[in-house]
């Protein structure tokens, strides 16, 4: 279902920048003759067909009920650098603060997913294009941090915070922090 929905935003986009970059010019210059050319027929049917292709897509996904997907992200035992949103490690004592630790990425979803969103806006429901955006973000970010915090020799990162701030159209910024600290035995 994922995937012919992306065909119909394919469709969509192409047919849109065909239509706007070959429809409009062709419209200026020979605006006395009536007759439109096939490539131009094809881009309209394209636009209107993939509007339709994620317009059904989008509502039989609405009907399936669907519990949410996790993103995993590494075990803190692979990464040797346990995470806390607390101050402290219960049991255990920091016996040295190496410092602020961060991961940061800025992510995107192409013109066709966003196109899906919108309609499922409309529609109602989770905005899955975007869930799985941010979780793929967080993921990077988290990474990102937990790289940084082993390159320190960090036992566990504490007081671990998410921020996020939108960026331009549905492109979104994501910033991971926390203090990394070494754990006395």
């Amino acid at each position: 279902m994922k995937t012919l929905r992306q065909l119909g935003s394919l469709a969509f986009v192409l047919g849109l920048f065909t239509v706007i970059f070959a429809g409009v010019p062709w419209h200026v210059m020979v605006e006395d003759d009536p007759v439109v050319p096939w490539l131009l027929r094809i881009a309209v049917f394209c636009l209107l067909g993939g509007i339709l292709v994620v317009l059904l897509t989008v509502a039989i996904e609405q009907r399936k009920i669907k519990g949410p997907t996790a993103e995993t992200l590494p075990a803190e035992s692979e990464a040797g650098v346990l995470l806390l949103n607390s101050t402290e490690v219960p049991g255990r004592q920091a016996s040295e603060i190496l410092g602020l630790v961060q991961g940061h990425t800025v992510f995107a979803i192409w013109l066709g997913k966003d196109l899906s969103a919108l309609i499922r806006l409309v529609l109602g429901g989770e905005l899955t294009e975007y869930t799985e955006m941010m979780g793929k973000a967080r993921s990077t970010a988290t990474n990102r941090m937990m790289a940084q915090a082993v390159r320190m020799g960090a036992d566990a990162i504490i007081n671990v915070r998410y921020m996020t701030t939108s960026v331009v159209g549905s492109a979104a910024e994501l910033l991971v922090y926390g203090t990394a600290v070494k754990l006395s035995e």
